[in-house]
């Protein structure tokens, strides 16, 4: 159950806090305003924490307490230029620079000071999605959150007053060469190294990027600096700045755009990518997020306007087609899906993925063969991986359609063996078992999907017509009205049933009810028509 909610109404430790005692495993997202931070829990603990558009402190740190060397740092991210799934600290330990215990000990580092600047945001939204994991899991560790806790309270107490005279990245400082540190005024290692740094031309972002330092050692030597006299504030570099980081500000839009998206925050993800298309719109990149958000939110129109626009402005790209053709499937466009899945096969032709949405759109344009075929080209591009649910579902479906019982009856039973806890594939199962004449073994896979995914309206439906089919009418009513409440437009066939149980049970209030549903969900269903004039004609 996701945990959501106001950075002003319930502080980011307070968060933390109730995090660590429930013992929660998961991922929280922070953002404020355009900046998004995530802190990773397992069993309460934090494991790994990281802030988008944030440069990577690691090797920076590495460097400060003379572990690594520039050389060897320039080398290491060299190398990660060309390998980008590789971390930078597991390069360094691939080079011999570092020992995995001391990796371990500067990520911890890291991962605390990530935390701890994350503690001075005070506005924007938190959201906790249980049993998320960070992608990769080789370098993490336990750290106690009450730690965390007491260290970043008092950090926070400082940045309050350093915040006073420092009140945004993009302010400009500069050294006061009237007024300059004797031999007898001790500065500290950080004021030092920012203070040749200090000549106007530089915001407080420039000098974190640039000393390598994290933003709350920069804020405080320049704070000390500040109020010893030293420093003075010359202005902001929002002016100066602005043309120049066009590039960086439209990354910086993506980066948030693609991350909120993966952490489900939809809402946030739309304006990023509005944005992005807005400062570029003549890039297909910025549409096509568009379009996965909208297939997110279910909005299919939108989404086969948006992947339209990303296929005009990035050209026929295999992905964009496959989205829109899978989009026009939902609306039920099938004749569009095909053409667009086909040029889509064309494009990408090794893709298993387009091979089963095709099938799919065959199936549901009711040609069987072709369905077949496809999904014979998708399990031969799958090789030695494991063919997903979607993909068994798809095949029973079309060996049914082809007047194949065994085959179908084969692949249900494959599919179940395979993906246990699907219930749409018992639920193919159990029907193809009764048409066996199997109704105890229909009856138990319906049991095991309901137990599965009790919120199927489908297996409510089938497990109804089999109690009904045995005359169990008071049992099949109430799976019948569960199945109603779960899907209202489900079916005429349900509320016809449910009107002749009702009748039975002599409520004609209910029966007619029920009829009259049955008529208005298919008009041509003549047996629900003649129940409601024999109605009439006895009142």
């Amino acid at each position: 159950m996701a945990i959501k909610g106001s950075l002003r109404e319930a502080s980011l430790p307070d968060v933390i806090q109730l995090l660590h005692l429930g013992r929660r495993t998961g991922c929280l997202a922070i953002t404020d305003r355009q900046n998004l931070g995530y802190i990773w829990f397992e069993e309460g603990r934090v494991t790994y924490a990281s802030i988008v558009n944030r440069r990577d402190r690691l090797g920076d740190m590495l460097v400060r307490s003379q572990r690594v060397t520039l050389e060897q740092l320039r080398l290491a991210v060299d190398a990660q230029a060309s390998d980008r799934e590789s971390r930078l600290g597991e390069i360094l330990m691939g080079m011999g620079a570092i020992t995995r215990d001391e990796l371990q000990d500067y990520i911890r580092l890291q991962i605390e000071e990530a935390v701890y600047f994350l503690f001075t945001w005070t506005t924007g939204t938190f959201n906790f999605e249980a049993g998320v994991r960070p992608e990769r899991q080789d370098f993490l560790v336990q750290i106690n959150p009450e730690w965390l806790l007491l260290e970043g309270a008092r950090r926070v107490d400082e940045w309050s007053l350093i915040e006073k005279k420092i009140p945004g990245f993009d302010v400009v400082f500069t050294a006061d060469g009237s007024h300059e540190p004797t031999e007898d005024v001790p500065l500290s290692e950080a004021q030092q190294q920012l203070l040749p740094l200090l000549d106007g031309t530089r915001d407080v972002q420039q000098l974190v990027d640039e000393t390598g330092m994290v933003e709350f050692e920069v804020g405080k030597a320049l704070y000390g600096l500040i109020t010893a006299g030293y420093v003075r504030r010359t202005g902001t570099s929002a002016a100066s700045v602005l043309p120049r980081a066009s590039d960086a500000r439209i990354e910086e839009h993506r980066n948030l755009g693609i991350a909120f998206y993966k952490t489900g925050m939809l809402d946030e993800a739309l304006r990023e990518f509005r944005r992005v298309a807005e400062l570029r719109p003549q890039e297909g990149s910025a549409p096509f997020y568009l379009g996965l958000i909208a297939l997110k939110q279910g909005l299919f129109d939108d989404a086969v306007a948006a992947f339209r626009l990303a296929l005009e402005k990035g050209g026929p790209r295999p992905g964009a087609l496959h989205n829109l053709a899978y989009s026009l499937e939902q609306l039920g466009r099938f004749d569009e899906a095909e053409l667009a899945y086909g040029e889509a096969a064309a494009r990408g032709r090794d893709d298993w993925r387009i091979q089963l949405g095709w099938a799919v759109t065959a199936l549901q344009r009711g040609d069987a063969p072709a369905a077949l075929g496809r999904l014979a080209r998708a399990r031969e591009l799958l090789g030695d991986r494991p063919a997903p649910a979607r993909w068994y579902w798809a095949e029973t479906l079309a060996r049914a359609l082809a007047d194949d019982p065994d085959g179908a009856l084969q692949s249900a039973r494959a599919g179940v063996e395979a993906h246990p806890r699907r219930a749409a594939l018992r639920n193919n199962l159990a029907v193809l078992l009764e048409s066996r004449g199997d109704a105890p073994g229909a009856e138990r896979e319906l049991q095991a999907g309901f137990e599965e995914d009790a919120a199927l309206p489908q297996l409510s439906k089938n497990r109804g017509d089999l109690l009904y089919r045995a005359g169990r009418y008071d049992e099949a009513r109430e799976v019948y009205e569960r199945a109603v409440r779960l899907e209202p437009a489900l079916g005429d066939d349900v509320h016809f049933k449910l009107g002749n149980i009702a009748h039975r049970a002599r409520d004609a209030g209910k029966a007619r009810e029920h009829w009259t549903r049955a008529t208005e969900l298919n008009p041509a269903h003549q047996l629900a028509r003649a129940n409601l004039e024999m109605l009439e004609s006895v009142r």
